[in-house]
């Protein structure tokens, strides 16, 4: 999963992780990309 998956997931509305990864078509496996997902999450102004 690139930055650009997330963000794009973003964008479709997912506001935790486990929205991101489902939006991708997946899940946290071993959890490595877990605090840039959050990271992500947490520069991404949410939508009104």
């Amino acid at each position: 999963m690139s930055d650009g998956d997330v963000r794009a997931a973003i964008a479709q509305g997912a506001s935790r992780p486990a929205e991101v990864y489902a939006c991708c078509g997946g899940r946290a496996q071993c959890g490595c990309c877990a605090p840039s997902v959050v990271q992500i999450l947490r520069e991404t102004p949410a939508k009104a």
